[in-house]
Parts: C-alpha cells; structure tokens; sequence
C-alpha cells in the first residue's frame, strides 16, 4: 500500500487546526497569491499540450462537457427544493455549486495521478475552464427565470471575466502561444514547485473546511447526504461521458472527478452579484466542508477505480 500523499497530509494539519481552534492562519495575501499560482500553473500546463490537439475533436469535448454542466444542476435543482425544502434562491446557487468544477479538487487529482504514473488527456485544463460557466447561467435561471431585472451584462462580466477564469484561460493561452521552451525561464516557479504551492493551498483549504463545521450542525444530515451523494451521481454521469467520448481511463477518470467536484471560487462570486438573497453558507457547508474532504480523501481513487471498473466491464 502506497504511502499517503504529503499534500494531503497538509489538508488534514489546516483542517486539524481548525477544529482545535488553533491560531494558524495563512495571510490572505498568501492565499490570494497561491491560488493565483494555482490556476496559472494548471493554465500553462493545458496550454502546452493544447496547441497539439485539433480543432474539431476539442470543440466536440467542449460542447459535450457544457452540456454535462447543464445537466448536472438540472438535476441537483429538485432534491434540493423538494427533498431537502431549501427555498428556491438557495436550491438554485447550491446546484450552480455542483454543477460547476473545483480547480482545487482537480489540482490534487493530477497529483495523485503524477505519483501513481497514471496518464490522462493533456487538455483536460481546457475541459476544466469550460465547465466553469454553464452551470452558473442555469443557477441564475432556476433562481430568477427570464426576468428584466437580472443585469445580463454583470452576470456576463463576472462569469467571463472574474479572477478564476482570466487566470486559468491565460494561463492556457500563454501556455500555447509560447510553448515548453518559451517557459523555460518561469518553468521553476509553476512547474517545478507545483506541489509545494499545492500543499499550502491545501492547508489553508483544511483551515476553511473546519470553519464550516458548525454550518452542518445548524442545516442537519441533509446537505451531507447530499455532499457525498451528489458527486457520487456526477461522477458516473462524467465516467459516460469520458467513455462515450473515447477517452483514455486517465482521462476518462479525470472527467469523473471534474463533474463530481463543487465550485467554491467562481459560482460563489456569481451568485453574490446574481442571487443575493440566497444563503452562501449553506452553498459553502455543502460543497467545502463535506464535498472537498469527501473528494480529496475518498473520491479521486474511488473514481478511479470506478472508471476501471466500467472499463474492464465493458472492454474498454
């Protein structure tokens, strides 16, 4: 049995310290910093690898993932509202949450799949980008419907131009415009020291998470319930689509991983501009302190050995 891996090792100290009320903090400077390095290292990696992909069978993915971040809140909408009776505003922003993607959850997935030498589509940080926005725009619509009120031109401002989606498709873009030797010079920073840079990310994440404790114990077994079986749906719902898709099972994994991760950086700004009225701590209980865990510690390789299974079920 493989050792577990020290980023994760650096979640479970934050979320340990939270718990214990210690007076570890990473300053906001930092974490604003190290989120930015997050993203623009995941940019320049896709970038890379994305101008050796054609055209056509992206913009197939593309659309095909989009959809996928349609359906997903479809789905999530009327177990919340009927099953779970949140009123429409919160029903609607938690199911923008799981209908979007965690960059966080998708930065530790590469580095279980770096430590186990399991390959995966190069472009998957194109997949990732594209994923972000569908599920917002349809989070809006269950909460609001075609109103006039509903500043499009806000909406659209924030969801294409907020910090987290400027930062990874730049990264893409640089990434394939320069290429592997045009970053050698900034190789050091976003590459070699990825994983350092992902492990304080992580601690501060297990700092947030048990921030959020107290949030389950007010809103019940629900939003637990619903944080552990929610992913569980989407990642089969992303393994049908790796597989129909012709992906590898690296890939076809990691799209299982994307759908089952929760947005916690670009819906939650979205929906403050969009939906104020909803409640962002029921949207931030449900998708950091049960969803990230769960997906960190039990979800990537249980995806994984999903993907494996259908794979060997069905002679992939």
């Amino acid at each position: 049995m493989s050792a577990i891996d020290p980023v994760l090792l650096f979640f479970l100290l934050g979320l340990a310290a939270g718990l214990l009320r210690s007076e570890l903090r990473l300053p906001a400077a930092v974490y604003e910093l190290v989120s930015m390095l997050l993203l623009l290292s995941i940019g320049l990696k896709g970038g890379i690898e994305l101008a050796k992909q054609p055209f056509g069978d992206l913009a197939l993915q593309a659309l095909a993932v989009m959809a996928m971040g349609v359906l997903l809140p479809l789905v999530a909408f009327p177990v919340l509202r009927f099953m779970g009776r949140l009123p429409r505003a919160d029903a609607a922003s938690v199911a923008a949450h799981y209908g979007s993607v965690s960059v966080g959850t998708y930065a530790v997935a590469t580095s279980y799949f770096a430590s186990r030498q399991i390959d995966f589509e190069s472009h998957m940080p194109f997949l990732l980008a594209v994923l972000e926005i569908p599920a917002i725009l349809v989070g809006i619509l269950l909460a609001r419907g075609f109103s006039r009120g509903m500043r499009i031109g806000t909406v659209a401002h924030e969801v294409f131009l907020g910090k987290g989606i400027v930062l990874l498709v730049g990264g893409l873009l640089i990434g394939w415009a320069a290429g592997p030797e045009g970053l050698t010079s900034v190789k050091p920073l976003f590459f070699d020291l990825f994983k350092g840079i992902l492990a304080l990310f992580l601690l501060e994440m297990g700092l947030i998470t048990a921030a959020q404790f107290g949030s389950l114990r007010r809103y019940g077994l629900f939003l637990v319930l619903f944080g552990i079986g929610m992913p569980l749906f989407s990642s089969v719902v992303g393994i049908a689509l790796g597989y129909g898709l012709g992906l590898s099972l690296g890939g076809t994994a990691m799209l299982a991983i994307l759908a089952a991760s929760a947005s916690y950086i670009a819906v939650p700004a979205a929906m403050r501009i969009s939906v104020p009225e909803a409640n962002p701590t029921l949207s931030f209980a449900a998708s950091l302190g049960v969803t990230f865990p769960f997906n960190v510690l039990v979800g990537i390789p249980l995806y994984h050995a999903m993907a494996m299974q259908a794979f060997a079920l069905t002679g992939g």
